[in-house]
This record gives structure tokens, C-alpha cells and sequence, in this order.
């Protein structure tokens, strides 16, 4: 529970002072020239962000600024000095680039000749977020997220398939402006349909694992447990039962929730088979290497259905999950592939792919749920943002 010292400054904050020290920056023009990439939490900009970065880094006509405001990784203070430059900088932007909720952005009284666009970190909708998680055990309560918004002064919303469209309407609170929600595609998707990149991805591979050349890749990658200011990592995957069954013909990556701080460690008889990636390898270059990934929630399934490669769900904790976050979809409908909850029928299926695979599911889940997201995203989202075509 937030002691009334932390409500207190959490109102002053969002309510007085930040809102404050915008009014007064933003009576300074708009600089037309003026984007700003935040991110909310980690130190540098995610993939969701890279590609675009660097398309209008490219331009050579923009002054790009970047701000980390560091939510739950430094101290109180430093956050807050954090989140008064940004809000300076913020009030003579020209276009704002957020990935993620933020009260900061939202509490703040956005002028109108500054364009934001919610570019998400995640494609396709699965796990509720937002207000859709308004009456479960995970996030804040409706009558909270009013008060503090985390979901204001959006310009636009960029999505991977107008199917989506309603679950970001309702996770946002839009249903007074559900124009504003876009099937652009999601600009990071748009390195998986270039070889260059692919290519990179495997040497990248191969001099982090050299053993993983001539053999397979199994990618596991599931999203994290908890709260998202103290995420666990799960850890009933059975890495030397894994490595007994398949150590021949496969390697293992694991690739951890960046909002994990505490991992499980690979056996050190292991570490021939499986290798902890988290920190050495993006999830971008995870997806285009590997020949199976098994997540579990995480919405990286969306981006890797592009490779219409195998998927498994290993779900060992769907019912305690579903009472606490929810999904958008019936979980046992929407997943194109096995759902597990032992280490063993994850076993058995890798076993017996040849006979057992559907890649037509993995299609149809591909179509349902990324359909605007063919390689040229970006380039819409520019023209969108931008009014390139007006």
C-alpha cells in the first residue's frame, strides 16, 4: 500500500508540478523540427523503438532527443528530476514517441500542435493491460486509473491488425476517440522481413554459442511474473531433461523479461546446451534464429508467427495467471500450438514435430492478428505522423 507520504507526492507531481513546469515551458513555440523518444523505464531505447529511431535519425532534418525517465530502477528523487526534463523538453516538441503507458505524459496539458504516437512494445493483444485489468487482481483500479491517467494526450496508436483494434480501445480507454487507433503495422516487426538483418542475427548467434552451429535452435522466452515493478522470472523449465532428450540435435537460448532482475542460472553441466541470452542478445535477433519458441504469455508469439515457425506454450500456471491479468482471447482458442504444463509434453511434441506441427495454424494466427505488418510499417507510421502524403 502507498504510504499518504507517497500520495501526496504522487499528487503533487502529477497534478501540480509537472503540469506546472509544462504550462510554462510551452509557451515557448513549438519547434517543428523537435522529436522526443522516452522510455518509461529501462536505459536506452528498445526495440520497439530502434527502427524507427533510426529512420528519422536518417532524415538528417530532425533534432532527436531521448529521455529514460527510470520508473522503479533509480531512487524517488532522480526519477523525479528525470520526468522534469522530460516534461520541459516535451512542451516545444513537434512529436513525442512513447512505447509505454506513462502518467507523466498523460498528466501533463498537451498542446495541440504536438503530435504523440503510441508506438506499444508488444503486437496483437493478449494479456489485458490498462483499464481492461480495471477489476483484476494485477494493475490499478478503475476510479485510480482516472485520476492518474496513464493513457491521455495520444495523437495516435499504432497497431499490428485492425482485429486488435477493440482490446487497445478498451486497455486505453478510447471509446470516445477510437479513430485515433491505427492498423499501421508495428514499426520493429519490419526487420524480419529484411536478410540482412537475418544474417546479422545468426553471426551473432554463432559468435556468442559457436556450438550452435549444425544444429537447432530452441528459443525460450516467457514473460514474467508479479508486478511489473518486481518481475520474476518462472523457472519450472527442466533444463537437463532438456538437454538429455535433445542435446544432440538442439541448443537451448533463454531469453528473460527485461523487467526480470533475479534469473535462474543454467546447470553448469549445462552450459554446452543452454545459454542465458538475456543480457547478450535481443529479442529481435532471438526470434529470426531460432527453429521453436517456447513462451507462454508474452506477445513476442505475434512477431515470431511471421516466420510461421513451431510454437509451444508452456502454461504450467494459466488458471492462477488468467484470475490475476486475464486475456483478450480464450487462451486455449487463440494459442497456435501446443499448450504444456509439463516439461515432458513439450518434449514429446519437439520429438514428434515432423507429424505433429500445423504451420497452417501459425498462418491463420499470423493473418488474424499481424496482417499490417509487412516490412513496411515504419514508412507508414512516418507518412501517418507526418502528413507526408497531405
Amino acid at each position: 500500500m502507498r504510504s499518504l507520504a507517497g500520495k501526496w507526492h504522487r499528487y503533487y507531481m502529477l497534478k501540480i508540478k509537472l503540469p506546472g513546469i509544462y504550462r510554462k515551458y510551452a509557451r515557448k513555440p513549438v519547434d517543428e523540427k523537435k522529436i522526443v523518444f522516452f522510455e518509461v523505464r529501462l536505459a536506452e531505447l528498445t526495440n520497439s523503438f530502434q527502427t524507427l529511431y533510426k529512420a528519422v535519425t536518417a532524415m538528417n532534418t530532425f533534432d532527436v532527443h531521448t529521455h529514460f525517465l527510470r520508473l522503479t530502477f533509480v531512487s524517488r528523487k532522480q526519477y523525479d528530476r528525470n520526468c522534469v526534463e522530460f516534461v520541459k523538453d516535451i512542451a516545444t516538441a513537434k512529436y513525442i514517441f512513447a512505447d509505454e503507458a506513462s502518467n507523466v505524459l498523460s498528466c501533463v496539458p498537451m498542446r495541440p500542435e504536438t503530435i504523440v504516437t503510441q508506438t506499444w512494445h508488444g503486437c496483437g493483444a493478449f494479456k489485458k493491460f490498462g483499464f481492461s485489468t480495471a477489476d483484476l487482481i494485477f494493475g490499478l483500479n478503475r476510479e485510480q486509473q482516472l485520476k492518474y491517467p496513464f493513457y491521455k494526450n495520444y495523437t495516435y496508436v499504432t497497431l499490428s491488425s485492425p482485429e486488435v483494434a477493440w482490446a487497445y480501445e478498451e486497455a486505453m480507454n478510447l471509446s470516445d476517440r477510437p479513430e485515433i487507433l491505427k492498423a499501421t503495422g508495428i514499426s520493429r516487426t519490419d526487420v524480419f522481413f529484411d536478410e540482412k538483418f537475418i544474417a546479422n542475427a545468426f553471426e551473432k548467434l554463432h559468435r556468442q554459442m559457436p556450438q550452435s552451429q549444425g544444429k537447432k535452435v530452441i528459443l525460450y522466452a516467457p514473460t514474467f511474473r508479479g508486478r511489473v515493478a518486481h518481475g520474476q522470472a518462472p523457472d519450472k523449465l527442466d533444463i537437463r531433461m532438456f538437454k538429455e532428450a535433445l542435446g544432440e540435435e538442439y541448443v537451448l537460448l533463454i531469453k528473460q523479461h527485461p523487467l526480470v532482475r533475479v534469473r535462474p542460472e543454467v546447470p553448469e553441466d549445462c552450459r554446452e546446451f543452454a545459454m542465458d541470452v538475456t543480457d547478450s542478445m535481443a529479442i529481435d535477433d532471438l526470434l529470426c534464429v531460432s527453429d521453436i519458441c517456447i513462451s507462454d504469455y508474452s506477445s513476442l508469439v505475434f512477431e515470431y508467427s511471421l516466420f510461421e515457425r513451431p510454437m509451444i506454450f508452456f502454461a504450467y500456471d494459466k488458471a492462477e495467471y488468467d484470475d490475476w491479468r486475464g486475456f483478450y482471447y480464450n487462451y486455449d482458442e487463440m494459442t497456435p500450438g501446443p499448450i504444456c504444463t509439463e516439461n515432458e509434453e513439450m518434449l514429446d511434441y519437439i520429438q514428434h514435430l515432423d507429424t505433429r506441427f500445423d504451420r497452417q495454424q501459425v498462418i491463420n494466427f499470423k493473418y488474424k492478428f499481424m496482417r499490417s505488418c509487412d516490412g513496411h510499417a515504419t514508412e507508414r507510421i512516418l507518412d501517418l505522423v507526418m502528413g507526408r502524403h497531405e
